[in-house]
């Protein structure tokens, strides 16, 4: 069944349903795409979707909440590729805080090679669950990671070879906790049991090599706007990483730990909030995961949900 889309502001029915495919085209903890669309004539609201939420590992939400940021990134990039302006407004309404974000799609504008590059990017980027070969991604490429991060308000450390033994040492302490934890090895083995992909793969603290570019998307707070905007961030830098032919893994168990997130804060990037750490490197993509269907996520009429 077709989910029931409506145009809304200067996209057409079909525009809708590809603007929104592409938003949910973004990671998330163990692919549960903790989303919800609303669709009214002349907005598209982004709903957080606590019933797929992972509240063992992430208590907060707040990866539930970097979840949507990436979403909300694909779904700009998405609009304006068809040249369309996509106004956004953040966290909208003090009184709904599942309200993440309304978006107007008003107006044309200029479609630029950049925003181009990365809507193209959106479904052929890839979570890799395996090695990376050998080659260093080059110092230009590093530099436009770091200008797509700061072009969503956040911050990308890059990890120095001295930083490497201090992270491996906090990924085996994060992992050993989240083993340790009942709450946490039940809720792996539930979203397992639903078939789903891990979007935030696990990769050991002897996989981090002494080559590889580890990043961190960082911001300096840590409130809900702080994280929405840095999913943002995590999502354009993950795109961009896409379009430089590299491929990336998470390591989220690092920043899920409270313990170990506060060790990284303190130890390896000067103060700031680590929001999402990023292992990145050039391999083989493999499969994408597969992602719910529309009718799952989205609704429309003229209320709001």
């Amino acid at each position: 069944m077709t989910a029931r889309v409506i145009s809304v502001g200067h996209l057409d029915e079909e525009q809708v349903r590809s603007v929104l495919r592409a938003a949910m085209a973004a990671p998330s903890p163990h692919n549960s795409q903790p989303w919800r669309f609303h669709c009214t004539t002349a907005t598209i609201e982004l709903h957080a979707d606590t019933r797929r939420a992972v509240p063992a590992a992430d208590r907060e939400h707040r990866e539930l909440v970097l979840s949507c940021g990436a979403a909300l990134l694909n779904l700009r990039l998405a609009i304006r590729a068809i040249g369309v302006h996509p106004a956004v407004q953040l966290l909208p309404d003090p009184h709904r805080p599942g309200l993440l974000a309304i978006i107007r799609p008003q107006g044309h504008t200029v479609v630029r090679p950049d925003d181009r590059e990365l809507a193209a990017a959106i479904l052929r980027r890839r979570t890799d669950h395996g090695p990376f070969h050998p080659t260093v991604a080059p110092a230009s490429v590093v530099a436009g990671l770091r200008l797509a991060a700061r072009t969503e308000q956040a911050w990308l450390p890059t990890l120095t070879a001295a930083h490497l033994p201090i992270l491996r040492v906090l990924v085996a302490e994060a992992r050993g906790a989240q083993s340790h934890d009942p709450a946490v090895v039940a809720e792996l083995s539930r979203w397992r049991d639903h078939g789903a992909d891990q979007a935030y793969p696990s990769v050991s603290g002897s996989d981090i090599a002494g080559d590889s570019l580890v990043v961190v998307i960082g911001t300096f707070l840590d409130l809900p706007l702080a994280r929405l905007q840095a999913g943002q961030a995590m999502q354009r830098v993950l795109l961009a990483a896409t379009a430089a032919g590299l491929s990336a893994s998470f390591l989220s168990e690092v920043v899920e730990v409270p313990a170990t997130r506060g060790q990284l804060r303190d130890r390896i990037v000067g103060g700031l909030w680590p929001q999402a750490v990023l292992r990145l490197g050039y391999s083989s993509p493999g499969p994408a995961s597969p992602r719910r269907d529309l009718d799952d996520v989205v609704t429309s009429g003229p209320t709001r949900v």
